[in-house]
């Protein structure tokens, strides 16, 4: 079974418009590498070039934030499901 990958309206140019994805990995590391692998453009907008997780990239388990689980580790279950949250800034003065 596979796990529902949510996608913010922000990233979905990268995704071909789609708002969900179905997955497949025991952790968020392994289900990011399963995005990254079937949407390579979306890489940029969520690894930095070290490969880590840009900060302005939250991630959530569920409800849980995953800086507040095993961070990457953080394993995930079938039929769970996992929402990328960017931070967006913008706006006027």
């Amino acid at each position: 079974m596979s796990v529902n990958l949510l996608i913010p309206t922000a990233l979905r140019g990268f995704t071909n418009g789609q708002s969900q994805l179905e997955l497949t990995g025991a952790t968020v590391k392994e289900l990011l590498s399963d995005l990254a692998q079937k949407h390579p453009d979306i890489a940029p907008h969520l690894f930095d070039e070290t490969g880590a997780v840009r900060s302005f990239v939250n991630i959530f388990v569920e409800s849980k934030n995953i800086k507040n689980l095993n961070g990457l580790d953080t394993s995930v279950n079938p039929g769970q499901t996992v929402t990328l949250v960017p931070s967006i800034a913008g706006g006027r003065s």
